[in-house]
């Protein structure tokens, strides 16, 4: 797991080739076909050095869920398992990691009547003035989202129609019936953290520089030829294409795109730093140190390959050795890793 732009998958392509791992990709971006500058999904010569699962998976008119991310990332997971490999699951989109975990269901599905019916409402009234009107009927929720947050804003409204609940009460009650266990895997968990927040804003601001030098707005162009978009999609609010959009309309400049679009980018990090904060269980690595390939490498040898250790002598009030078919670490079975 990591912010935007840290290094996740030069890292775990250098993983893959160095151990039997197969990766499953955890980016709410990546599931959309056609979209690859904006998103930086790995070109074709990466793919074919490790093959990334959970990419290009619908167009972007289209919804995907974290609810269904879980079942498609569960089902991936098994069929890596079943050929004896192991699933590594990388990306920045902390609310599929928590959904895979179990922290999170999948939520009522989306009315579209009622969201296109949101959407107008917001371009004619404001969202601060649908923030307010969040705020009588799930304050909760309101109080965490800021007055021009349009796509939380008008999810957590979808979910009071149409349900006569709140997104908060949804929630709660749903990470109160989750399960505690992992199904008994082994998670072995790694969260890239920069030490100097300066690092990652200049990683930031080059790539996307480098998004509008390989053609993004002209990507956006093409994608509004073929599909029926429009700035309301999930896939449009995507940070990126929801400044090229803009552009495209004449809103804003080229200089604007930029400032805009890597403004954008850092808020995005700045969120997924705040969930890795929170995330107990992940070792943090310092993604800008020269040594991270070997530090990351030397823990998932020593947690998965090494051979177990001797059981001790029987009768010492030391637990028995795993059964067959049980996985622990050290364990040769094939096991699950997060990052």
């Amino acid at each position: 797991m990591g912010p935007t732009a840290s290094g996740k998958t030069d890292l775990a392509v250098w993983l893959v080739e160095r151990f039997p791992l197969e990766i499953i990709s955890v980016d709410s971006a990546l599931v959309y076909r056609g979209m690859d500058i904006g998103t930086a999904k790995p070109d074709a010569a990466t793919l074919a050095r490790a093959p990334h699962r959970l990419i290009d998976l619908v167009d972007p008119t289209e919804a995907y869920s974290a609810g269904r991310f879980k079942r498609d990332a569960e089902q991936a997971m098994a069929e890596i398992v079943a050929q004896a490999r192991i699933p590594l699951l990388v990306g920045g989109t902390m609310l599929y990691f928590r959904a895979l975990l179990g922290g999170l269901d999948e939520l009522p599905a989306a009315d579209p009547e009622l969201r296109a019916e949101l959407e107008a409402r917001g371009k004619r009234l404001g969202w601060p003035a649908l923030h307010a009107e969040l705020a009588g009927l799930d304050p909760e929720t309101a109080g965490r989202l800021k007055p021009n947050d349009s796509q939380r804003i008008q999810r957590a409204l979808e979910l009071c129609l149409t349900t006569g609940g709140t997104m908060a009460a949804l929630l709660g009650r749903q990470q109160a019936e989750a399960p505690t266990s992992r199904g008994g895997d082994t998670w072995l968990e790694f969260a890239l953290f920069p030490e100097e927040r300066s690092w990652l804003h200049q990683r930031i601001n080059l790539r996307f520089a480098q998004m509008l030098e390989q053609g993004l707005v002209d990507e956006l162009r093409g994608l509004r030829r073929r599909f029926p978009l429009h700035p309301g999609l999930p896939s449009m609010r995507c940070v990126g294409y929801r400044q090229a959009w803009r552009y495209l309309d004449g809103e804003i400049d080229a200089t604007a795109l930029y400032e805009q679009g890597a403004a954008a980018t850092r808020q995005l990090a700045k969120r997924q730093l705040t969930w890795l904060r929170s995330w107990d269980n992940a070792v943090k690595l310092e993604c800008a140190d020269a040594g991270i390939r070997d530090e990351l490498a030397r823990r998932i040898e020593a947690a998965v390959f090494s051979p177990p250790r001797p059981s001790p002598p029987a009768g010492r009030g030391q637990p028995p050795p795993p059964l067959a078919g049980e996985v622990g670490r050290g364990s040769p079975s094939p096991d699950v890793s997060a990052m």
